[in-house]
């Protein structure tokens, strides 16, 4: 319409999960009637039917188009492609692999995007739990203190007090020890009277009061493993709008908690599985489904006297937009593309200006995209898809170093 000579040139994405349960649905997962490579025929089978009943339906509807030589992702020129820019991206310096926490569904047992997310309403358990301190006497404020005194964390996912690493305080905020029924609480000096009212305990006077600095290097037992105690440490993710101003931190399964695991070599550990059952290697609840241990975790830090208040809320919460179902937060090896290492970040963010946007509010967009994304994970625990062709040592997992000849290879042999 603008006078321009533009051929449209039809096209569609053929990989991913939804493809993979209807062939599933038809012979069953690959490894009980049907091999990989059998299944990413029968994939490959599925999707060309599709492909032809709606280009039909296409040309039905008047649509002109390029239509015998359509763009595929499953075209094996354009598969060789894909292999070649992730070459590419490597070859600058941008591919990480980390045991780092990603978005996993449950259902689809295998690490989403964040394009492949989206918020729900969930009702959770919400328990606050208290950690017994050790060695008080080592901060002057608290010596003086006779009795025991148990720092009180607050968390919507009990399942993941087994993976505990840490609690983390902020080391600007004043913490303070407040007397009760339940003991001597340690909670964040501004949410006393908020956590105080929400847990029904009345204040019986302050003891201390200290700053989240003073509090580092402190440890505290655990509440249901007892031979684990966990140090309390600084991060400046620790907010005091709502909770305790306490944080439990599980480098396994949450992004600011790794991120500040990494700053104390914290393990990350994650000792649940792609489908949420608790691994051999978990300390307690091994063989369970992390749902069905959740009310078995609540009844024993109850039942051990560590369970100081237990709720239901509703809440806002990820969930896969394939199956509708809430995701998990959990800590496995995968591929990123990493925003920080090689300046990747500030890079995008200095040519995103140079570029003229049409519409303009689309600058905006991706300036706000770019500025707030994490590394970007792109590796997915599924068959059917184009593979990422790194060849690793088996012991180290280090990459082979010839892997760009490897991939070039892996190029010509698939287009």
């Amino acid at each position: 319409m603008s006078g321009f000579d533009a051929p449209y040139v039809p096209g569609w994405d053929c990989h991913g999960l939804p493809i993979e349960q209807k062939v599933e649905a038809k012979v069953g997962k690959v490894g009980q009637k049907v091999s990989a490579t059998e299944f990413r025929g029968l994939c490959r089978e599925y999707a060309s039917t599709q492909i032809e009943l709606q280009k039909a339906d296409f040309k039905r509807l008047g649509v002109f188009g390029d239509w015998d030589n359509p763009y595929l992702t499953m075209n094996f020129h354009q598969e060789a492609n894909i292999v070649r820019a992730l070459a590419k991206i490597y070859d600058n310096g941008h591919v990480t692999r980390g045991m780092k926490p990603v978005n996993w569904c449950l259902d689809c047992s295998s690490a989403l995007a964040e394009a492949e997310v989206e918020y729900q309403d969930k009702v959770s358990d919400a328990i606050y739990v208290s950690f017994d301190v050790l060695g008080t006497d080592k901060v002057a404020a608290l010596a003086d203190i006779a009795d025991n005194i148990a720092a009180v964390i607050w968390t919507t996912t009990p399942w993941t007090l087994p993976a505990n690493q840490a609690i983390s305080v902020h080391p600007e905020h004043n913490y303070s020890v407040v007397a009760t029924e339940k003991g001597n609480l340690l909670l964040a000096a501004d949410l006393v009277e908020t956590a105080l009212n929400e847990l029904k305990l009345e204040n019986n006077g302050i003891l201390a009061t200290v700053s989240g600095s003073e509090l580092e290097g402190l440890h505290a037992q655990h509440p249901l493993i007892a031979d684990r105690q966990v140090p309390l440490i600084l991060g400046d993710h620790v907010t005091t709008d709502s909770g305790t101003g306490l944080v439990h931190t599980a480098p396994g399964h949450g992004l600011d908690d790794y991120i500040v695991g990494l700053k104390y070599n914290l393990p990350v550990e994650n000792p649940v599985s792609g489908t949420g059952v608790y691994l051999d290697s978990a300390a307690v609840f091994a063989g369970e489904h992390i749902y069905k241990a959740n009310p078995k975790i609540i009844a024993a830090l109850h039942d051990n006297g560590h369970l100081i208040s237990h709720t239901k809320i509703e809440h806002s919460y990820p969930h896969c937009w394939r199956h509708k179902s809430p995701i998990i937060f959990r800590a496995t090896p995968q591929w990123f593309i990493n925003m920080e290492t090689k300046g990747l970040r500030a890079r995008a963010l200095a040519d995103i200006p140079t570029v003229n946007w049409t519409p303009a509010w689309g600058q905006n967009r991706i300036e706000a995209m770019m500025t707030g994304r994490p590394d970007w994970c792109i590796s997915r625990q599924r068959t059917w898809g184009v593979p990422i062709t790194f060849f690793t040592h088996k012991e180290t997992g280090e990459l082979h170093p010839n892997t760009l000849e490897l991939m070039e290879t892996a190029a010509q042999k698939n287009q």
